[in-house]
């Protein structure tokens, strides 16, 4: 199997890539933060204390996550059920958050993505996947941009949907988010040595895309 690791900060565009690479690839892109959304589903109707570690670690291990494709189409799997429909509203988003930075949903999400690499030839991105999800993934990539660029490029997002943002308040944003994906305790945002470095501070998606695609075209 041929797994490639993404690694990068915030709003450097390696979900949009990612899927992208995988669908041209034909392999299968793991959409790691919704994995975690559906942990946070799962967690939400089991009525968790979300503000208990204790009793989400003691909750974790009876969630079965996987990603499967349905006619084209990636489908979100917990326990079985395509979660898809449910897993984008704010108050899963708001759950994710917090039970993500429990230890044992970490390692119980470390297995079951471990778990998918080991079938599927896999494009996964993440914070920390070339560093601990999959050390030994065939290519890794470390996908950045300044913190100028990647608060325009969120800024045009918002404006596209409708929504008043504040360019200013979007690059603070950034870098507290930096900051905290960096310094976290368990598994923090790093580039590994083996990793390459693709700032597409300068560059389009298409340039990133086949820049990727490359590289996986050069693997054994």
């Amino acid at each position: 199997m041929i797994n490639v690791a993404i690694d990068g900060p915030a709003g450097a565009g390696k979900s949009t890539i990612a899927k992208r690479a995988a669908k041209d690839m034909g392999y299968i892109y793991v959409d790691t933060g919704a994995m975690f959304r559906a942990m946070a589903l799962y967690m939400l109707r089991l009525k968790a204390d979300l503000d208990d570690s204790r009793d989400i670690a003691s909750k974790a291990d009876g969630a079965d996550i996987d990603i499967v494709y349905e006619d084209g189409v990636q489908c979100v799997m917990l326990n079985g059920e395509n979660v898809n429909g449910l897993i984008r509203t704010e108050e899963v988003s708001d759950a994710a958050s917090r039970v993500a930075v429990v230890k044992e949903v970490r390692q119980k999400m470390l297995m079951l993505q471990r778990n998918i690499a080991k079938n599927h030839d896999v494009i996964m991105d993440g914070r920390d996947i070339g560093s601990a999800v999959l050390p030994d993934a065939n290519l890794k990539i470390y996908l950045t941009a300044s913190v100028e660029v990647r608060a325009e490029r969120r800024y045009k997002e918002n404006i596209e949907k409708g929504m008043e943002s504040d360019p200013e308040a979007i690059k603070a944003d950034i870098r507290e988010r930096d900051e905290r994906d960096m310094t976290r305790s368990e598994a923090p945002l790093t580039r590994v040595p083996d990793a390459v470095l693709i700032d597409s501070s300068d560059m389009t998606i298409d340039e990133v895309v086949k820049r990727i695609e490359e590289l996986i075209g050069e693997i054994g």
